[in-house]
């Protein structure tokens, strides 16, 4: 039994309530010329109700200025008798009798025979359209032109879309970059990444930019760090009622050489004070020797861990052997009139002078002196500092061997280490030793050029306080 065909009261009841649902205003007109539709957009932009334009004669005298009107009609008809949609720019009237500028887009509706049946004419307010087009516009800009990275990422915390500069940025072409884990693109900060991502998907967009300090997948062989300079902005749907995190826009700026030279001009201020204070302090010390340790503990701060100072004691210490393995800065020493070095034959012994406590925090202070050598085997880095009569640095390595201090005679724990010789008056009275833990980065030259302003001023207290007389050969003073 055949069933009855659904009445045209429900074709019409989901069309009106399609018509209703559409952001943009849409009116409809008969081949008559009469209002046939309008939806709740046209209502909210013009005030007029669908009962009061259904059916009237077009447009004039109500939603149209009747100067106006023949122009806006036939700019409409125009629409019947031209393929696609046509564009135009006009002004309506509100109910109330403001004028509001539009923008339209209006359509021929074709009738079975395939004629025109009327036109239908969808519209925005152009300040509207003006939005949409410059949000449009800022996004290809962003993905084209930024000279900032811009990379999307998803809810998932995986990159959707990047633009060249990221792309660049991260090492990786576009398209490589898409959809995988910021894990395979990052080796260092990707959980302070990842972290900052899901606050702002979870919180919305921070109110400042961050730094953030990474290493990438691409430069894993040389560790290189970069920081980029990070904001973030949460993107949320505009159509749901409630806001849904869609992702979120993360743009960065690569400023590592610029963080680079901040951290090296405060460093070089630090340390220059840090100079200044303590040759302020050692002026206040009746004791040369406890100058010395002045200088030491002031040099320690923000540098090294612990600190030793061993002096020349006479007798011939240690073969200075092979190297360490680890560079030299400034290898002339500093400024040794005709010395050039002891060598390893004549190196003399070295007795502990000062040392910083290496089990809890304290001042530096004179060990006692005993006169005996400390036991520094063949090829250590302090024997090497009086050889070569200027700075050695050593290091354990990215695998520390078990003992590698304790054969160095460094307390527990120590990995980077940094010998400097100590001169004044042309004679070689000592090493000064900086230590370093596994917390700290290794020693470089600009480490030990500070180190041999500070070993210039421990010489000096020391030289006064007498404790190298008869400690310093002939050979080591250079003379």
């Amino acid at each position: 039994m055949d069933q009855d065909p659904q009445p045209d009261s429900d074709d019409s009841g989901l069309l009106a309530a399609l018509l209703d649902g559409m952001d943009a205003a849409l009116c409809a007109f008969g081949a008559d010329g009469s209002v046939t539709h309008w939806n709740r957009e046209a209502e909210r932009i013009l005030g007029w109700t669908a009962d009061e334009a259904v059916g009237r004669q077009g447009l004039a005298g109500w939603a149209v200025r009747k100067e106006d009107a023949d122009e806006v009609e036939a700019r409409l008809l125009a629409a019947t008798r031209a393929p696609g949609r046509q564009v135009h720019e006009f002004a309506l009237l509100t109910k109330d009798g403001r004028r509001v500028l539009v923008r339209t887009q209006s359509s021929a509706v074709l009738g079975p025979d395939g004629r025109a049946a009327g036109v239908y004419c969808a519209f925005s307010e152009v300040h509207t359209q003006i939005d949409l087009e410059r949000s449009i516009a800022l996004s290809e800009a962003l993905f084209v032109d930024a000279s900032w990275a811009v990379v999307l990422v998803d809810a998932d915390l995986r990159p959707a879309v990047v633009n060249a500069h990221a792309a660049r940025a991260l090492g990786m072409g576009r398209t490589a970059v898409l959809g995988r884990p910021l894990g395979d693109l990052l080796i260092q900060g990707v959980e302070e990444l990842e972290s900052a991502l899901t606050h702002v998907l979870a919180e919305g967009t921070p109110p400042a930019a961050a730094e953030l300090w990474v290493t990438l997948r691409s430069d894993e062989a040389e560790q290189t760090r970069r920081c980029w300079r990070s904001g973030f902005v949460r993107l949320a749907s505009p159509l749901a009622e409630e806001p849904v995190p869609l992702g979120v826009g993360w743009l960065f700026q690569d400023v590592t050489d610029a963080k680079r030279t901040e951290q090296e001009s405060a460093l070089l201020r630090f340390r220059a004070q840090q100079l200044h204070r303590a040759g302020r302090a050692a002026g206040e010390c009746e004791d040369p020797t406890e100058a010395a340790a002045v200088h030491l503990d002031f040099a320690l701060a923000g540098f090294a861990d612990h600190g030793l100072v061993d002096v020349v004691r006479g007798g011939t210490g240690e073969d200075g052997g092979a190297g360490e393995g680890s560079g030299s800065g400034a290898a002339g020493g500093s400024g040794a009139a005709g010395g050039s070095g002891l060598p390893p034959e004549s190196a003399p012994a070295l007795v502990r002078a000062i040392a910083s406590p290496a089990g809890a925090p304290g001042p530096s202070e004179a060990v006692p002196p005993t006169g005996i050598p400390v036991a520094y085997g063949a090829g250590h880095p302090a024997a090497q500092a009086l050889e070569r009569c200027g700075s050695v640095r050593a290091g354990a390595g990215p695998a520390v061997a078990e003992g590698w201090a304790a054969a160095r005679k460094w307390p527990d724990g120590t990995v980077h280490g940094l010998c400097v010789v100590l001169r004044s008056r042309g004679r070689t009275l000592g090493v000064v030793t900086f230590l370093r833990g596994p917390s700290r980065r290794p020693f470089d030259r600009a480490d030990a050029a500070y180190a041999e302003d500070v070993a210039s001023r421990i010489a000096a207290a020391l030289d006064l306080a007498g404790e190298a007389t008869g400690g310093a050969t002939g050979g080591a003073a250079g003379a």
